[in-house]
């Protein structure tokens, strides 16, 4: 894991430590602004961004990962909460939003980070929201991108499509008039003697040069 490309230096000196510090951090983006937690207290600065200490309020499940490219999910809950989380919940329009978990490395005793690395990066699929007597709690399912894989494409190379992905891109306008198109491939539009690409044996006169003897 420490010579996996993408990895700082800064990680892999973690990695090779005998004591490990380390936090879990989630990153949901909203239409309006962006919600940034951490599992722990205070503030914490990732990359110039503030994330605000929710500690064991902020519950991720086991992240899958294994040789083969397939889309394994996550859930996020949070409990607990305050009025603003829980405005989020209730008016943003949450599917689709990207989502993002960090696993970060702390400096010991201090809440600066030595560095991240990203565990997940997906989309917010489901949300539901758990009232009890100890107060809300926010569950949230992710997907990961790869679940596109399995989906069909509703857009064809045509006009159409490419007009309705790319405004004003003329690229595939004269698609529709290939279809029936002949293509004179070999031969002259009024000669017989090559059709298709394949030479007319029995009629090569004025086709070849002539062999030396």
């Amino acid at each position: 894991m420490a010579t996996r490309l993408g990895i700082d230096s800064s990680i892999v000196n973690k990695l090779g430590a005998d004591h490990q510090e380390l936090f879990f951090a989630i990153k949901a983006e909203f239409d309006t602004s962006d919600i940034r937690l951490w599992t722990g207290k205070d503030d914490l600065t990732i990359s110039s961004e503030t994330y605000t200490g929710a500690g064991t309020l902020l519950a991720i499940s086991s992240i899958e990962d294994d040789k083969e490219v397939t889309s394994n999910g996550v859930n996020i809950s949070l409990s607990g909460m305050d009025s603003t989380v829980l405005n989020f919940a209730l008016t943003e329009n949450y599917q689709n939003r990207p989502i993002t978990i960090f696993l970060g490395y702390q400096i010991a005793g201090t809440n600066e980070v030595a560095g991240t690395i990203t565990m997940f990066k997906g989309r917010m699929v489901t949300l539901s929201i758990v009232d009890n007597p100890e107060g809300s709690t926010v569950s949230i399912d992710c997907e990961n991108r790869l679940t596109d894989l399995d989906k069909p494409s509703h857009f064809r190379y045509t006009k159409e499509s490419q007009e309705f992905l790319f405004s004003g891109d003329k690229g595939l306008d004269r698609v529709a008039s290939l279809q029936d198109k002949e293509i004179l491939w070999g031969r002259t539009s009024t000669g017989s003697g090559v059709s298709g690409g394949k030479q007319d044996m029995n009629n090569t006169e004025g086709r070849y040069p002539a062999q030396e003897k």
